[in-house]
């Protein structure tokens, strides 16, 4: 069925896999910071935003390093100790995420300094009328899709900020985009199965829900998996992070049922700390029998930013193929706007 082109253009309704296949592109993208500009010294940075949006910060907070505190918040409420010292982001493609509005008005309320990256909606109202420094995102079929040019817009806030300590930060980006630029070719549609990861995963994951796992540098790449496979195959999926997995949800796998009906990811990266790398071995070894044998998804990538993008990048491709396994376009996500509709009522 994945090698069966007519079947993959008639499903892939939006071209989700062509969306996905230039999104290393969007690194690439200029942007600047349109209204006031002059930023005070910043003693924290809170990043307001949900869903994919947020993504974009968790992959901030695997690189580059920053050199204040970084907190990505997913919620209507701010942290108490936001102030005007603070620098908060608020980030929504559509601009009109209520949870990210509503931390905009508290920050907004406590005099912090505000940044917006929005795509339009009432976000990129309230820059140009009260002139807050505005990063617009490009449009693009779903929020989902635009998540590395969300990623770009936020590394150009911290560096205009003054908060990175990158060195070669912007050669470091565009080598980035320019890798996965060549490495997405693996995974294309006229690519067959027998040389394809993308597609051999996705088979593995058909009719079973999906738990993945990652450590701390790749969590991001776990987070992305699970965005994606809920939001294009509309097929439930879980993550957790090692080394926290083993303080808790690792027992959970010990008892009953013993056949469980889960498939297992595990994103590994050469970059994780050794106990984090040898946790995973043990955790594998003494579960094995009480879980699904892991299906371990090794990394690549010279850097930590080349490796998260990677995995990302690959957990679309398996997620959309996973789709049209599952018969489904994997690009609308109706039941999500009815529920927005059902919540103002």
């Amino acid at each position: 069925m994945l090698d069966d082109l007519a079947y993959i253009h008639e499903r892939d309704v939006e071209d989700a896999l062509g969306i996905v296949e230039k999104q290393g592109q969007q690194l690439a993208q200029a942007f600047s910071l349109s209204g006031a500009t002059a930023f005070q010294p910043i003693q924290n940075i809170v990043y307001a935003g949900m869903g994919g949006s947020a993504l974009a910060a968790l992959l901030a907070q695997t690189w580059p390093p920053v050199t204040v505190p970084f907190q990505v918040v997913r919620d209507y409420d701010l942290p108490h100790y936001v102030n005007e010292r603070t620098l908060v982001i608020c980030a929504s493609y559509s601009g009109n995420t209520e949870e990210t509005l509503s931390a905009l008005a508290q920050a907004e309320q406590k005099g912090s300094q505000i940044v917006i990256i929005t795509g339009g909606g009432k976000l990129k109202e309230a820059a140009q009328t009260k002139n807050y420094p505005l990063l617009e995102l490009p449009k693009t079929a779903q929020p989902r899709y635009a998540v590395l040019a969300n990623f770009k817009a936020l590394l150009v806030t911290l560096e205009k900020s003054g908060v990175v300590a990158a060195k070669d930060f912007v050669q470091t980006v565009e080598a980035a985009g320019s890798f996965l630029n060549r490495e997405v070719a693996a995974w294309r549609p006229d690519v067959a199965v027998k040389d394809n990861l993308a597609k051999q995963i996705a088979q593995e994951l058909i009719g079973k829900s999906v738990v993945v796992y990652a450590g701390p540098h790749l969590y991001p790449a776990a987070y992305k998996w699970k965005i994606s496979v809920n939001e294009n195959a509309k097929q439930v999926a879980w993550l957790n992070q090692i080394p926290e997995f083993n303080h808790n949800e690792f027992i959970g796998w010990s008892k009953q049922p013993t056949d469980k009906p889960y498939t297992v990811v595990d994103l590994r990266s050469s970059f994780e700390h050794p106990r984090v790398q040898k946790r995973f071995e043990v955790s594998a070894r003494l579960l094995s029998g009480m879980r699904p044998e892991p299906i371990t998804v090794q990394a690549k990538g010279d850097t930590v930013l080349e490796q998260v993008l990677w995995t990302s990048a690959l957990g679309d491709f398996v997620s959309i193929y996973l789709a049209l396994l599952n018969g489904l376009n994997p690009a609308p996500v109706d039941l999500v706007e009815k529920f927005k509709v059902a919540l103002d009522s």
